[in-house]
């Protein structure tokens, strides 16, 4: 379990779409974003592990929280990257991986997140951007527990391994296409 030390002008934003390691490199590209931890939010068993998360038996989904600056980046337009870079519409899945801890989650940390969460589900669905219904959970944090240490920037320090050549990095470039202009400098 951590606490993550937030400066005045941040907030934080909790987000789960299979595995941490893909949403983890991505938002530490988007500008405004200050830091992004790996880690797991979810279930009921204090002190999970990756093995037994990887079980899908713990509750748990893997999860990324980011800390970010709301005058640089808002709450809605992390949203907008994070449907833009998963599969919101699989249950418990994303690609080949499949689970309970690779569920689609927004974990809101206010009313007001998960005011702006479930405006965006609606404004998505009623845009039709995907052929079958959004199933992302919309729920309040719990307890956050940070990953193990080497899951932390597993992209940045593991490259050329092979889950990180054939899935992450195709789903990076496609985020820097797609939202160029929120790349940090």
């Amino acid at each position: 379990m951590t606490e993550t030390s937030q400066s005045p002008d941040s907030e934080l934003a909790t987000l789960g779409g299979g595995y941490f390691w893909c949403l983890e490199a991505v938002f530490d590209q988007v500008k405004g974003v200050e830091s992004v931890e790996s880690g797991y939010m979810g279930g009921g068993r204090p002190n999970p592990t990756y093995e037994a998360v990887c079980t899908g038996t713990t509750g748990y989904a893997e999860i990324i929280q980011i800390q970010f600056n709301p005058k640089v980046i808002s709450f809605k337009k992390l949203l907008e990257i994070f449907f833009g870079i998963h599969d919101p519409t699989t249950l418990n899945r994303q690609g080949n991986d499949s689970g309970t801890q690779y569920r689609s989650a927004i974990f809101y940390h206010s009313p007001q997140q998960e005011t702006i969460a479930k405006e965006v589900i609606e404004q998505l669905t009623n845009d039709k951007l995907f052929d079958t219904a959004i199933v992302t959970e919309v729920v309040p944090i719990s307890t956050f527990y940070i990953a193990e240490q080497y899951h932390q920037e597993y992209f940045v320090q593991n490259p050329s391994q092979p889950y990180c050549s054939y899935l992450i990095g195709p789903k990076v470039a496609k985020f820097r296409q797609q939202f160029a202009n929120k790349l940090k400098s």
